[in-house]
């Protein structure tokens, strides 16, 4: 019966191999995978005016590397106004926010693939991320009424194509961004030194009614109906 001793022999190795891997794992943790030190957006507290101003430094320069840059606008567009708004470059993330007075209602950022078709319908996409999270959290009963609420009425409003977009991530030359900087419904466009890593970045929307510092918005307003 040799072929016993030698799959003994080869389970014990391989025994020995996996619990070598368990001990190197657990004294050397992996790095954990997306946001790095890198972010777009102001900072909380951050004064509107220096962000501005830091946005439009972030431009200057005349090498041809691409990078990738934050759009925040004036105002919040509809999902189909995005193409016009995006200087003809690349789409990596768009940034959803419902606007609602005095109330404040929940970012939702979506990665998407190359083309404008897929950055249009990301407002659904949007939707389906709020759903599944309210899903979640009246599972676990862990939000209180109003916070369903504003979940509920944000997912209504993604789903029927609301003036809610906020702002986009996208990747172009300093000429490219430049120039999209001109748009009359652009407010700031801020770039990312061009070794800046795909997707390892925080995003910070400045929202089209923060003026004045970066910080959250009243939250005391009625909820409306739908």
């Amino acid at each position: 019966m040799p072929d016993r001793p030698r799959a003994a022999l080869f389970g014990a190795a391989a025994a020995g191999v996996v619990a070598l891997l368990f001990a190197l794992g657990a004294m050397n943790p992996p790095r954990p995978l997306g946001v790095g030190t890198d972010r777009l957006g102001p900072e909380p507290g951050a004064a509107v005016a220096d962000y501005l101003v830091r946005a439009r430094d972030s431009l200057t320069g005349s090498d041809d590397e691409p990078r990738w840059a934050l759009v925040s606008f004036t105002r919040e567009l509809t999902p189909a106004e995005i193409p016009a708004h995006s200087g003809g470059l690349r789409i990596g993330q768009v940034l959803h926010r419902v606007p609602i007075p005095r109330v404040q209602t929940p970012i939702v950022i979506v990665g998407v693939p190359a083309g404008d078709a897929v950055a249009v319908a990301s407002a659904d996409n949007a939707a389906w991320q709020l759903q599944a999270q309210l899903d979640k959290d009246r599972t676990l009963g862990i939000r209180g009424e109003r916070a369903l609420r504003v979940a509920e009425l944000s997912i209504a409003r993604l789903r029927a194509g609301c003036a809610c977009t906020v702002g986009l991530v996208v990747r172009g030359r300093l000429a490219q961004l430049r120039e999209l900087a001109r748009d009359t419904e652009v407010r700031a466009v801020e770039a990312l030194p061009a070794d800046a890593g795909d997707g390892r970045f925080a995003v910070t929307p400045l929202l089209p009614e923060v003026t004045a510092s970066n910080g959250p918005v009243p939250d005391d307003g009625p909820l409306p109906d739908r």
